[in-house]
């Protein structure tokens, strides 16, 4: 959510920021319904310090025994009473059509944010690790998977496209991937672990920017509750309406919980195989910091990410995502993109995103700093340590072997008791 006093503030440089995420002005729009709120509560004030002072002159009437000028008075003021609800209602309309209209609009790109449409505009900050080289043709996962437990079919046939069952030892795989990333981000990160809801209400999915906007891509249950798209809704909003002391800051929270996507967007893209699932697990980060600490953060948050797939020795590249390439709530994201050999290219296996005070604003959580009356809204950040998943099928594709067979990774084979090698099916 955006702040209508730095708007009032300087309309040409909210207006140009917008244009960077390629969004029309909006500032002249918000300012006159700014205007119209600002005129709607005034009115509402000044019929209400009407009323009050004709009370006091209703009394001075009555002391003074002039009936006449009390029952006139008295007459005011009844009309007041039943105009306040009114003036009250037009200012809360006002109020709400001011939000809802900032509640549907990006956050700004930070300064350094290269410019951009789409990820074409996305730039290489660096890149790690040598991709393998194979004495055979490499497979993509999808022909790799099924000997060692993705069973594509019978996910479909249980729920549906997009659903993927794992049995034997891709899903002892899957969970030893899970456990080490919590794991490393808990003992050596600093991280709090969190078993969060995975149902959540309107406003948690407001608050971190899903809703209004994107409520299709979202799943939605019986009884109004939604489906986390990821744990940064549940674990960003542990701060809600909360004032903090400075002194708690930094918080750091993990979560490996299960995510759900309707991906109402996604027609046609990754429908084969184990890429884009309605359902799939991910380890996510959310940091909770001062604004001061949040560009330091967001660098730090990456490095953990990317200490995952270095101690899987995973090849891949951190990405600088321009403006029109990033997240609703974002104003700067790096992906991180694995080397997937069998499809011969990078693939996003990890987000990280600073937000600023953008979903702050939204779930009123801040703090305050020493020696500060007023509270200050809090900086989040977000990201992937990793998408579950996604590791899985980068550890087949780059850890396969030519009989069919995929080597563990040195680093998962304690989670797998001592397991070096994942024999597949003939």
């Amino acid at each position: 959510m955006h702040d209508i006093r730095a708007i009032r503030d300087d309309p040409a440089t909210f207006d140009a920021a917008l244009a960077r995420r390629g969004v029309a002005p909006q500032a002249a729009a918000l300012l006159s319904l700014d205007d119209a709120r600002r005129a709607a509560i005034a009115a509402a004030q000044d019929a209400q310090t009407r009323r009050n002072d004709l009370s006091k002159q209703i009394g001075q009437a009555k002391a003074q025994k002039d009936e006449a000028r009390a029952q006139a008075l008295m007459a005011e003021v009844a009309a007041l009473k039943d105009l306040l609800p009114q003036l009250e209602a037009g200012e809360a309309d006002a109020a709400e059509r001011l939000n809802t209209t900032l509640a549907a609009l990006p956050n700004l790109p930070a300064a350094d944010v290269p410019a951009g449409e789409d990820e074409s505009g996305n730039v290489v900050v660096h890149q790690r690790g040598t991709p393998p080289a194979f004495a055979f043709p490499a497979r993509e996962h999808d022909a790799i998977g099924p000997a060692i437990g993705l069973d594509f079919e019978t996910g479909v046939a249980i729920a549906g496209a997009r659903f993927t069952l794992v049995r034997g030892p891709a899903a002892r795989l899957q969970r030893a991937l899970g456990q080490f990333m919590l794991d490393t981000l808990t003992r050596d990160h600093g991280f709090e672990e969190v078993a969060p809801p995975l149902l959540v209400k309107d406003e948690a999915v407001f608050g971190t920017g899903q809703l209004p906007k994107f409520a299709e891509d979202l799943f939605r249950t019986t009884d109004g509750r939604w489906l986390i798209p990821t744990a940064e809704v549940s674990l960003t909003n542990i701060v809600r309406e909360a004032i903090l002391p400075a002194g708690e800051l930094p918080l750091r929270f993990a979560a490996l919980t299960p995510c759900f996507r309707s991906e109402a967007g996604a027609a046609g893209r990754d429908t084969r195989g184990y890429i884009r699932q309605h359902q799939f697990d991910k380890v996510e980060m959310v940091s909770i910091v001062a604004e001061e600490a949040s560009e330091a953060e967001h660098e730090r948050m990456t490095h953990c990410a990317e200490s995952i797939l270095d101690a899987l020795e995973l090849p891949y590249r951190r990405m600088l995502l321009c403006a029109g390439d990033m997240g609703f709530t974002a104003r700067r994201t790096y992906d991180l993109e694995v080397w997937l050999p069998g499809q011969d290219t990078y693939r996003e296996i990890s987000s990280c995103s600073t937000c600023g005070d953008f979903q702050a604003r939204r779930m009123n959580a801040r703090y305050r700093a020493e020696g500060e009356k007023a509270p200050r809204f809090v900086h989040t950040l977000n990201g992937s340590g990793l998408a579950v998943g996604r590791t899985l099928v980068a550890v087949l594709e780059n850890y396969q072997q030519a009989d069919g067979s995929v080597a563990v990774p040195a680093v998962l084979q304690p989670y797998l008791g001592g397991l070096d090698r994942l024999e597949a099916k003939r």
